[in-house]
């Protein structure tokens, strides 16, 4: 979803090839690296610095930062939910009566649903469906009342039986095949036109009339701008590009294109949307990054634990904010969703910059938050600890947005002279002053946490006092992640005002 074309090295370098063309890196060689392109690149740019920080802080300034998050984002958990206005409003006071912080409504099923054999999909006609959700700018207003934004779903794509797609293709804003018809793609059981983003007219026409007129007009506060890594490269495009070379910049056309509706519709600091996909520059118009469709499971190829992965890589160029669906999404062959993975999906959430659930692509085979009154209140007790912890989150977003430097950051961006953090891909410090280290093994009931040299440590949830440089077995109870601070950390007393402090 992400193919950008640059890496850092352990000898403080990273190299940059600018081209959109497939690329592959090669590391397999001791003495040198191979680096595959199918073009002459534009150029091949060579960063070094004096610590990795400093690194990351030049790509930062090189790709652009990412806008601030939205002061709401602080309020509390997204709750997504895909099943209808009356369902959203159930489950909303379900939330409330435990005491749930919530800051918006994220319901991707705004403009309908589409049943197909994978699961519940979208009815890709983005404007608000009716009968799904009667008035709903008069919805989003009584929401706003309350302190609660209410989000949105939209991608690159128009169905066929919708009514926006006869509309683009008379205007001449889809791909064509090449042969004067409209390329028509099929996404699984339903056929799309793919708006053609090279068009100037196309980007207008998307931006006024689905992501202002439809969306921003009506009060929806922010969207899943879902895809962007997908383009198929026997269309044809209007500037006459082949597909295969624009396929990789499609994330940063896309990304583009909802950054400037957000600008000017003055909302830049008031909304925002999140992608799954990426591209060279993508950082200075998306301002958040999910980690994409992960399975709703502990498997170590598509499962919880690839979503810090995913926010470390990307966060070392520039993507400083990061988070996931909690609980997964992909739910097939009779893989669903344990209580067991939510609560633990959960717990790691609430040390990201974005609490967002999901209800997956098969709803009523999942289990979901609203199930049980102990996912209820295990769900309104982090919320709390995320909300707690927003003045530290705050100044890390803000450093962000400055400087490019991630929320999420590997342990050798802090402790470069600890040889054994470099190889620690499953915990990570959210900011410079927590390290978590979040469950990701199905059945444990404590992990093994690597604590870095040179520091002192305390356990968030009971104030123990640890010496680094060493690792330990630490327990881990629902709700009570291995999470430590720093002993001399500026953010000491609000650390220890923690919701589930001993």
């Amino acid at each position: 979803n992400y193919p950008q074309p640059t890496f850092l090295s352990s000898r403080r370098y990273a190299c940059h090839v600018e081209t959109s063309s497939y690329a592959d890196f090669d590391f397999r060689h001791g003495e040198f690296h191979e680096l595959q392109v199918w073009e002459v690149p534009k150029r091949i740019e060579l960063f070094a610095a004096s610590s990795y920080l400093a690194l990351v802080e030049m790509l930062g300034a090189r790709f652009g930062h990412q806008p601030r998050l939205p002061e709401w984002i602080y309020d509390g958990v997204i709750l997504g939910l895909k099943r209808g206005k009356a369902h959203a409003e159930e489950k909303l006071e379900q939330a409330l009566a435990a005491d749930m912080a919530v800051s918006a409504l994220w319901c991707e099923d705004w403009a309908g649903i589409r049943e197909t054999s994978f699961g519940a999909r979208l009815f890709w006609d983005w404007q608000a469906s009716e009968s799904r959700y009667p008035d709903l700018a008069g919805w989003c207003r009584e929401l706003a009342s309350r302190g609660i934004r209410f989000l949105g779903y939209v991608n690159p794509y128009l169905c066929v039986d919708g009514e926006l797609y006869p509309v683009a293709r008379e205007n001449g804003y889809l791909a064509t095949d090449g042969q004067g018809g409209t390329a028509v793609v099929d996404f699984g059981e339903f056929d799309c036109g793919v708006v053609d983003f090279t068009n100037p007219d196309a980007c207008t026409w998307f931006k006024d009339t689905i992501l202002k007129a439809n969306m921003l007009d009506i009060g929806i506060s922010g969207w899943m701008a879902d895809f962007g890594e997908y383009l198929p490269v026997d269309v044809t495009l209007a500037n006459g590009v082949s597909a295969e070379v624009e396929h990789n910049r499609w994330p940063l056309r896309w990304a583009k294109v909802n950054a400037e509706a957000l600008a000017e519709h003055g909302k830049t600091a008031d909304a925002t949307f999140f992608m799954r996909a990426g591209y060279t520059g993508v950082q200075a118009y998306c301002p958040l990054l999910w980690g994409g469709d992960q399975s709703v499971d502990f498997s170590r190829h598509d499962g919880i634990g690839t979503v810090i992965t995913a926010a470390l890589s990307s966060g070392l160029v520039g993507n400083a904010f990061h988070h996931s669906d909690i609980g997964g999404y992909t739910s097939l062959f009779g893989n669903v969703r344990s209580s067991e993975l939510f609560k633990r999906w959960v717990d790691l959430a609430a040390f990201t910059p974005v609490m967002r659930t999901h209800e997956c692509n098969r709803p009523a085979d999942n289990l979901q938050w609203f199930d049980s009154d102990e996912l209820v209140a295990h769900l309104a007790h982090m919320s709390r600890v995320y909300c707690h912890l927003t003045p530290y989150l705050r100044t890390l977003v803000e450093e962000g947005a400055e400087r490019g430097i991630p929320v999420q950051r590997p342990l050798f961006l802090h402790f470069e002279d600890d040889p054994k953090a470099y190889d620690i891909q499953t915990q990570y410090l959210y900011g410079p002053d927590l390290l978590v280290a979040p469950v990701i093994e199905e059945g444990a009931g404590a992990r093994d946490v690597y604590l870095p040299a040179g520091e002192t440590w305390v356990h968030l949830w009971s104030g123990r006092v640890e010496a680094g440089g060493r690792h330990l077995e630490v327990n881990a109870p629902d709700g009570r992640p291995p999470v430590f601070f720093r002993q001399d950390s500026g953010w000491r007393e609000l650390f220890e005002r923690v919701p589930g402090h001993d």
